[in-house]
């Protein structure tokens, strides 16, 4: 638990703070919030991050591939088994595609794996966000919107975070400390918005959001520990694979479920159900990885 509390209490205070403010008539407006976050806040992170880690040349092109073919599987097995329940494609489809790799498996990662682990999970990161920035959007949207999801900073982000860290790039300080700030904002916000929605909605389907996230999970163990092997991955690097596969349901999900009014109640109770029985899947996965 001592691994666990760090990460999984914070989500729950913000959120719980969230949820205070809207009861007390100060709810946070969440479609300029959603914006502020999807265009700015995840653009500074994702880019702050990469430009000042160290990367070993080696081991990136295999963690990125590795996690393209999660994702892939993710969304072919969750397509089927939506279909076979009947249930709408564009509302639960992102959720069970793209896991909580960020705020849940970044410092997941960095408590059971340390700096090197942290640095492997950032570029799992930077790949589940610009396909949920992307395809997510696009599925979220429910019809064609390529041409906006291309043109999503996360993706220049990504690109000018990895250069800066190849070419040993020194940020100026004025910018490190402005990157900094925008990063330290995204991950509260995106949290507060969250607690703030749930405070005017029941968790509704609870029996279909537990079995979803179930899938969600399932489907990450599977792929995780599968690719692992595969792909050869071992010490930091098979850690960091394997805690981001089995990461519950993203909120970014739910911010685009937000934007484009798409069962937001839903994917809500799917985010909120995915990440409390993460609490229980969490460490036993751990339990698993690290002696």
């Amino acid at each position: 638990m001592s691994v666990i509390l760090p990460a999984i209490l914070p989500v729950f205070i913000l959120a719980a703070l969230g949820f205070a403010m809207a009861k007390t008539g100060r709810a946070i407006d969440g479609g300029t919030t959603a914006f502020l976050i999807a265009t700015v806040g995840t653009p500074a992170l994702v880019f702050s991050n990469l430009a000042t880690t160290t990367f070993n040349p080696e081991l990136v092109g295999t963690l990125a591939s590795a996690t393209a073919i999660a994702i892939s599987f993710y969304l072919v097995v969750g397509a089927i088994a939506l279909k076979l329940a009947g249930l709408k494609l564009r509302t639960y489809l992102p959720s069970l595609a793209f896991p909580n790799s960020g705020n849940l498996g970044l410092p997941l990662t960095l408590y059971a794996a340390g700096q090197q682990g942290l640095n492997d999970a950032i570029i799992i990161f930077a790949v589940t966000s610009i396909a949920n920035m992307t395809a997510g959007q696009v599925i979220a949207a429910g019809r064609s919107k390529w041409g906006r999801a291309l043109r999503s900073p996360i993706i220049p982000a990504v690109i000018l975070g990895v250069i800066c860290a190849y070419a040993h790039v020194t940020l100026p300080a004025w910018m490190t400390n402005t990157l900094e700030l925008l990063s330290s904002l995204t991950i509260p916000l995106m949290l507060l918005m969250l607690g703030t929605s749930l405070a005017r909605i029941q968790v509704r389907g609870f029996p279909r959001a537990a079995a979803l996230s179930v899938l969600r999970i399932g489907m990450g163990a599977v792929a995780g520990f599968t690719l692992a092997a595969v792909f050869g991955f071992t010490g930091p690097e098979r850690i960091a694979f394997i805690v981001q596969c089995t990461m519950p349901v993203a909120v970014y999900n739910y911010l685009f479920a937000q934007m484009y009014d798409n069962d937001p109640e839903d994917v809500a109770s799917l985010v909120i159900v995915s990440t409390v029985l993460s609490v229980v899947t969490t460490p036993i996965v751990l339990a698993i990885l690290v002696p």
